[in-house]
């Protein structure tokens, strides 16, 4: 009785966190600038996945805490590419597997990609390399 709670309570979180990523998706992070003209964020990181897949699942607790302890210099966006307004950005990215993680400079550049689960702590490395702190 306990597994199945804990896999709706789940289940409803990431529902609840692709609902409230929209606004990614109408919006992509390299055109997000500030008044002054320049990226608002050291790195963008973009989680392509979907809500339907267990590792992708598992991506969502590290991509809140990611956004939770560096949210002033790290900007986070989920895009489910089995979803008619996330395919387009697997294409845009060259998706073959899901999870995969893009990371993207302050400039909009790719920089780095990792496929798979990606704990949060090897994730953090990357965005050390930015200067994220």
């Amino acid at each position: 009785m306990g597994t199945k709670l804990l896999q709706r309570f789940i289940m409803v979180l990431v529902l609840l966190i692709s609902i409230f990523s929209t606004d990614y998706a109408q919006n992509p992070p390299a055109k997000e600038k500030r008044k002054e003209g320049a990226l608002k964020y050291k790195v963008t990181f973009i989680e392509l996945g979907s809500v339907r897949c267990i590792p992708c699942q598992q991506m969502q607790a590290v991509m809140k805490s990611i956004e939770k302890k560096y949210s002033n210099q790290v900007k986070v966006v989920f895009h489910d590419v089995w979803t008619p307004e996330g395919k387009p950005f697997g294409k845009q990215y060259g998706i073959e597997a899901i999870p995969t993680q893009v990371f993207l400079d302050e400039n909009g550049k790719e920089f780095s990609r990792h496929v798979g689960f990606f704990p949060e702590e090897e994730l953090v490395k990357v965005l050390k390399s930015k200067g994220v702190k």
